[in-house]
Order: C-alpha cells, then sequence, then structure tokens
C-alpha cells in the first residue's frame, strides 16, 4: 500500500464496536477494525483514534427528561474512556503500541492528553486513543475529532460509520436517498446534512481538513481509503 495520506484521525461511532447486539462490545468486530489499523501503522500511517460512547450511553439523547444536560453529557465521556480502555487492550494483545490520553484526570484510565506527547507518540508508531471527548460538556465526540485532527496537524478525517457515505436524505427511511461521491463543507451546512455536528464540519472547513464518511461493515475499508481508492463520500 502507497498511502495518500501520513497522519490521520480515525473516528469510529460506539455503535459500530457494539456489531449487531447494540450494546456494550462485539469483540469480533473490534478485533477487525484493529487488524485493519495494524495495517495501516505497519505501512508507515500515523493514527489517533476517537470512538463515541453510543454503544453505552448517547449523552443528552439517552438522558433527556431524567438527567440534566451537563450530567448527561459528562457520562457520555467516560463511555468514551470505557470504549478507548478496551479498544488499546486488543491493540496491545495484537503486538500494537497503544496509548489512551485523556481530556479529563482520571486516575489509572490514560496519561492527561498533551498535544505534543501524542504526535510524538504517533511517531514512533504508536496508535494514540484519544479519550473523554473535548473535556467539556455541549460537545459531541465528532467535534472532539476536529478539534484533535486540527491540534495534531492529521491530513484527514476517516469518519467510520453506519451507513456508507453521505445522502441527500436518511436512506434507512427514504428510498430515493441518493449517495454523494464528493460534497462541500458549505453544501453540508446548507443542506443540514447529518453528516457531523454542525460545529464539527465548521471546524473541519476552517482549518481545511478533509473528511471521508464511509462504512466500518468492512473494516478493510480503512486501507482502501488510505490507498487512495474512492470509497464512500470525500467532505472538503
Amino acid at each position: 500500500m502507497n498511502p495518500v495520506y501520513k497522519r490521520v484521525l480515525l473516528k469510529i461511532s460506539g455503535e459500530a464496536l457494539a456489531g449487531d447486539k447494540h450494546t456494550g462490545f462485539d469483540f469480533n468486530v473490534v478485533t477487525s477494525v484493529c487488524s485493519a489499523v495494524k495495517k495501516c501503522i505497519e505501512n508507515g500511517v500515523q493514527v489517533g483514534i476517537v470512538i463515541g460512547g453510543g454503544n453505552f450511553w448517547r449523552g443528552v439523547k439517552d438522558g433527556a427528561g431524567h438527567v440534566e444536560r451537563v450530567s448527561a453529557d459528562r457520562m457520555g465521556m467516560l463511555a468514551t474512556c470505557m470504549n478507548c480502555l478496551a479498544v488499546a487492550d486488543v491493540f496491545r494483545q495484537m503486538g500494537v503500541k497503544a496509548s489512551v490520553q485523556t481530556s479529563v484526570d482520571i486516575q489509572g484510565v490514560g496519561q492527561r492528553y498533551d498535544t505534543l506527547r501524542s504526535i510524538e507518540l504517533m511517531e514512533s508508531g504508536t496508535v494514540v486513543l484519544f479519550a473523554g471527548g473535548t473535556g467539556a460538556p455541549f460537545f459531541s465526540t465528532d467535534t472532539a475529532s476536529t478539534l484533535r485532527a486540527a491540534e495534531i496537524h492529521a491530513d484527514a478525517i476517516l469518519l467510520a460509520k453506519n451507513v456508507d457515505g453521505v445522502y441527500t436524505c436518511d436512506p434507512k427511511v427514504y428510498s430515493d436517498a441518493v449517495k454523494f461521491d464528493e460534497i462541500s463543507y458549505d453544501e453540508v451546512l446548507a443542506r443540514k446534512l447529518q453528516v457531523m455536528d454542525s460545529t464539527a464540519t465548521s471546524m473541519a472547513m476552517d482549518n481545511n481538513i478533509p473528511v471521508i464518511v464511509f462504512a466500518l461493515a468492512d473494516p478493510e475499508n480503512i486501507l482502501r481509503v488510505l490507498s487512495g481508492e474512492k470509497v464512500g463520500t470525500l467532505v472538503k
């Protein structure tokens, strides 16, 4: 493989790690994702990862009417920490160096996030998992992804989702939904397409970071994207 990107931020939805169970972990899925990332590392690609927490807790969506927004969001941050710990251990069992960097101080979970240290680790071939979102409520893990991508000077954001790209409308609801091969940040915002939240999309646009949206159902798509194949939708 001749990778087209040297350093990437891979965003994985928590729900994707749950597989058909829709909650917790499906370690067959986790292992297949980690195997694909291992191949990226072996080909010299530097990888940072942000994982959502939806397989355990979806913040305000799960807490609506029962838990105050700030508390609900902080619970979501803790869910991302659990995901990062599990995935980091799977990497280590494969012989891949992995480091969990947390946006909040949680003793024993990971190192406190530091931009320069994260870059040094990635340059040494270590997969860096960014846990805890941005460390503040009211910001999604999508926003955490674009923030970390900007901080570590990532060449692209790889947005691995349960759908295979960006559509004109929800393809699960509308049979006439049409997938974009390529779309601009401005059009995503104007159409209010649910690629990422608007804050994350604006941050990617302001920092000129391309976003490739693709399905994680086949983890080898990660390698295809890095090889320059036309997979999913390119947002730029």
